[in-house]
């Protein structure tokens, strides 16, 4: 009976040091990897936010563009029925 609860409490030790040993690799190399992982999202997110934003300006100087261009076209003609 002895042996037997020497036996449990040596595999309980083992289980203790296993448990031990996965808790250091999940707090030390895949929390930090995952905080890495998680920050590179967050860049590529800044970065789509920018891209877009420069695409919105882009549209709007295009539309500006347009609107100078016919009122150019309609200032030649004026111009030209005048003169």
């Amino acid at each position: 009976m002895k042996s037997n609860i020497q036996e449990m409490q040596g595999g309980m030790q083992e289980m203790k040091s296993e448990i031990k040993g996965l808790q250091l690799t999940i707090e030390n190399e895949i929390n930090p990897n995952i905080r890495i992982i998680a920050e590179g999202h967050l860049d590529l997110t800044r970065k789509l936010d920018e891209a877009l934003k420069v695409e919105n300006e882009k549209e709007k100087m295009l539309i500006r563009v347009n609107t100078i261009e016919n009122e150019v076209t309609k200032i030649k003609g004026k111009i030209a029925g005048i003169a």
